[in-house]
C-alpha cells in the first residue's frame, strides 16, 4: 500500500430511498357476526385478498348499550370485549383453514357508531378522516358515462 491509496476515501454503498407503491393495497372490511352469511363473506374476502394482494379486516360490531358511557370502561365490559375478540379469532382461523390463505387478515372489535360511519360511506355519504397528518375526504366515485360507439360507416 503506498501513500496515494491512503488519501482515497473508502467507497460506501449508495443508499436509495425505498420505492413506495403508487397506490395502497386495498382493504376488505368484513362484518363477522357468527352467522353462516358472515362466514361466507369472510371466506370470499380471504380469497379476494389473495387475488388482489389486499388485507382483510374481520370485525365484530358491539351493540349499543344505553346508559352511562363510563360503564364501558369497567372490568366486565373489558372481559366481554376480549371474549368477543377470541370468538372472532376462532372464526377467522376456521376460514383460513378452509381457504388456505395466510397472513392477510386482521381482527377488530368495533363500536357500533364507527361501523355505521364506515358503512354509511359505502352508501354514498362523505367520510372525513382527520389525523395527525391532515384530513382526507372519501367521497363516492362519480359514475362514468357509458361510452357511445359510433356506427360503422358513419
Amino acid at each position: 500500500m503506498n501513500d496515494d491509496d491512503a488519501s482515497v476515501a473508502p467507497i460506501e454503498p449508495l443508499r436509495l430511498l425505498p420505492l413506495l407503491p403508487r397506490r395502497e393495497h386495498p382493504w376488505l372490511v368484513v362484518d363477522v357476526d357468527g352467522s353462516a352469511a358472515g362466514h361466507g363473506g369472510l371466506v370470499w374476502a380471504l380469497r379476494e385478498a389473495a387475488r388482489r394482494e389486499a388485507t382483510v379486516v374481520a370485525v365484530h360490531v358491539l351493540d349499543d348499550e344505553a346508559g352511562d358511557p363510563l360503564e364501558g370502561a369497567g372490568r366486565r365490559a373489558l372481559l366481554a370485549r376480549l371474549e368477543l375478540h377470541d370468538r372472532l379469532e376462532a372464526q377467522v382461523l376456521r376460514a383460513i383453514a378452509e381457504t388456505g390463505v395466510h397472513g392477510r387478515c386482521r381482527t377488530a372489535v368495533l363500536e357500533r357508531p364507527l361501523f355505521e360511519a364506515l358503512t354509511a360511506a359505502t352508501r354514498g355519504a362523505d367520510l372525513v378522516v382527520v389525523g395527525a397528518r391532515g384530513k382526507t375526504v372519501l367521497r363516492p366515485a362519480v359514475p362514468r358515462p357509458l361510452p357511445r360507439r359510433a356506427a360503422r360507416g358513419a
